[in-house]
């Protein structure tokens, strides 16, 4: 039996395919370049920086890390060819809310001494300051060596509350 968010799936792509008729784009994004973002359900990554199906690519994951997207970030420039990266963390971001050994005493909680021993070494990659963990992950990827050099980089900060980008420095 279908959950009702597995229904609305389902009812909502019917109606999507119904009037679908970008199936011809290219794999490798047109504007070659993609945008590295937080998963936080408060940001229509499309909508909010102006991404048009089959432009960019997209990652999305807790907080934006860098770190967490090394592997996505290799493939979409090495494998299909974009050339600059767009980091843009937000405000109240829930990754600043809390340290490693607080996540992992909650796992270990909420599903006992087996899954947390499973999670030991996992880095949650939380981050204090906002602006320093934009900072800190544009180093990561400029000094990493998988990154190429002629890469561009610019790190963004998006305000959920009035959805406006500011970059950061």
């Amino acid at each position: 039996m279908a959950s009702p968010i597995q229904e609305h799936l389902e009812k909502t792509n019917k109606e999507y395919a119904s009037n679908f008729t970008q199936g011809h784009l290219a794999l490798p994004p047109a504007k070659k370049y993609l945008i590295l973002t937080c998963m936080d359900a408060r940001i229509d990554p499309a909508s909010a920086f102006g991404i048009t199906l089959g432009d960019a690519h997209v990652i999305r994951n807790a907080g934006a890390s860098a770190r967490d997207a090394l592997r996505s970030l290799i493939i979409s420039q090495q494998l299909l060819g974009t050339r600059e990266i767009i980091l843009i963390k937000h405000t109240g971001c829930g990754m600043s809310t809390f340290k490693d050994e607080d996540a992992h005493a909650v796992v270990k909680k909420n599903v006992g001494d087996e899954a947390a021993k499973s999670i030991e070494d996992l880095k949650f990659l939380a981050f204090p300051d906002l602006e320093q963990g934009v900072r800190d992950d544009l180093e990561f990827l400029k000094r990493h060596a998988a990154i190429p050099e002629e890469i561009t980089l610019s790190g963004w900060v998006y305000e959920v509350e009035s959805g406006k980008v500011r970059r950061v420095e």
